[in-house]
């Protein structure tokens, strides 16, 4: 299944605490679970203004209509084309 990255844009992302970022996971924990075992938050990071979350849907509409139904920014949805780490070095 396809995993992709979508950016988030939410200006001062990076100071919201942690109250704040427990109730936006419950929000999104929320849709998930209405929409089914298809798609998939795996993490996210949360930096200075913005929110980059990695999920497993099959499909890129999947993604933006989770963001839809959950009230969240999709900025940029991209599927990843692959993974590298320090051991492709070897």
């Amino acid at each position: 299944m396809p995993k992709y990255v979508i950016e988030r844009e939410i200006p001062g992302a990076g100071k919201l605490s942690q109250e704040q970022l427990k109730a936006i996971s419950q929000a999104s924990c929320g849709v998930l679970s209405n929409m089914g075992p298809q798609i998939q938050w795996v993490h996210s990071y949360v930096t200075g203004d913005k929110i980059y979350c990695v999920y497993i849907a099959p499909n890129e509409e999947m993604v933006r209509e989770h963001a839809k139904q959950g009230g969240f920014p999709a900025n940029a949805v991209n599927e990843v084309a692959n993974v590298i780490d320090p051991t492709t070095a070897e």
